[in-house]
């Protein structure tokens, strides 16, 4: 009997996992824990290893498909040997709950005709998607994919196809034709996650950005004093973001209101720190989470953030290493970006943004001296904590990089 290639859950907070690439093509030989394909979700993926050995009899879910957790998205067994028919029925449940909550939504009824039509389709998710958004009706697409599955490919060749109207619709209208895109490509897996969280923070929070300059000159110094005996003894080197951290940690202890959350209405106040430091990858961003951080000094937080954005970078970090950030620095810094506006983690009320150390000539008691000042740009929830306290917690921060001894006490 054929064994079925299931969609892992990748953490307790997963909804939906993408195939982002098939090692295997269907009839070829699968051994028993060999790399059968990458998945991916959200912010993690990993590589799936075959359930069993033989061949690879059917791909149920195409390569940029996202499907729940627990979805078959493939099947290995003998040669020849036939496929279950309910190869897709997991995967076309949503569409069929998808019809009944439009439905109930217009207070229009449903007719068990439709429902049932479109149940006996084999269509994949990205390709209902696709089709739903333009407005084509996939019940009367013809199937290229096995047993008749509508595939992508499918979908995208009937919206490009061009309509009996369109020869009299040109010849009535002058305007020029909107630009062709060159490539479409499916939101699925980290970008979707991010785009849907950067659009809901944006849109659930009253976000209000201030900037400030902090003069670095002093932490820099520290920094190269510091440099020989942190590399001999403890084998780290600190940066500027390691000095920012342990700033934001400490002002955070200060103006413990700007550690908060907005939540059912209530405002959360939390009495731990857990930092979030976002990483850039190449598909995305993330944002490890460095738990208890009022417990670190400076120089174990510089460990603990490139350990975190190393492990990030390799993606090893788990789901739970990824949440729970009571408030987030952002990096822009190596890019040279001076200020930015960023936006909140939801649903912490803070996020700071950290730009490109910058050398200026600056008056400092009545002399000109050459000092090196560093853009900070602090965006809070104008719902938790009002503009004062937000500039009195970035003044903190200022301060504190500003005597930046004050912060190995």
């Amino acid at each position: 009997m054929a064994v079925e290639v299931i969609m892992p859950k990748l953490g307790m907070a997963m909804k939906e996992g993408t195939v982002s690439n098939w090692n295997k093509q269907v009839g070829e030989a699968v051994e028993k824990g060999e790399l059968l394909a990458s998945i991916n979700s959200e912010k993690i993926e990993m590589e799936l290893e075959a359930p069993a050995s033989g061949s690879l009899l059917d791909i149920a879910v195409q390569e940029g498909e996202g499907v729940p957790p627990g979805t078959v998205i493939g099947y290995i067994g003998q040669p020849g040997e036939k496929v279950p028919e309910a190869e897709t029925s997991i995967a076309k449940q949503p569409a069929d709950k998808e019809i009944a909550a439009t439905a109930m939504e217009e207070e229009k009824p449903v007719s068990l005709s439709a429902l049932t039509a479109r149940s006996r389709l084999k269509i994949s998710p990205v390709a209902r998607k696709i089709a739903e958004s333009a407005g084509i009706d996939y019940t009367q697409l013809k199937g290229s994919g096995p047993g008749g599955r509508i595939t992508k490919e499918d979908v995208e060749k009937a919206v490009s196809a061009p309509s009996a109207s369109e020869p009299e619709q040109r010849e009535e209208s002058t305007a020029p034709a909107a630009p062709q895109a060159a490539q479409q490509t499916p939101m699925t897996g980290m970008r979707k996650v991010i785009a849907e969280r950067m659009h809901a923070s944006l849109k659930n929070s009253a976000q209000l950005t201030i900037t400030m300059k902090a003069d670095a000159t002093e932490a820099v110094q520290l920094r190269e004093q510091m440099a020989e005996t942190v590399q001999s003894h403890l084998a780290a080197k600190l940066s500027i973001l390691d000095f920012v951290a342990r700033a934001v940690v400490l002002a955070l202890q200060k103006h413990p209101l700007m550690n908060s959350a907005c939540m059912d209405g209530h405002i959360h106040q939390f009495e731990s720190i857990h930092l979030g430091v976002a990483v850039a990858l190449e598909k995305g961003l993330v944002v490890p989470v460095i738990r208890d951080a009022q417990n670190d000094s400076l120089v174990q937080l510089s460990k603990k953030i490139k350990l975190y954005a190393e492990r990030a970078r390799q993606g090893e970090l788990n789901q739970d290493e990824m949440t729970g950030s009571t408030f987030t620095i952002s990096n822009l810094g190596a890019y040279g970006v001076e200020y930015f506006t960023p936006i909140l983690n939801s649903p912490e009320a803070g996020i700071l943004g950290v730009g490109a150390v910058e050398e200026a000539a600056v008056f400092k008691e009545g002399t000109i001296e050459c000092r090196r000042l560093l853009p900070l740009s602090l965006t809070f929830d104008h719902r938790v904590l009002d503009g004062a306290p937000a500039a009195a917690f970035l003044q903190t921060v200022k301060q504190l990089l500003e005597e930046p001894f004050t912060m190995l006490l």
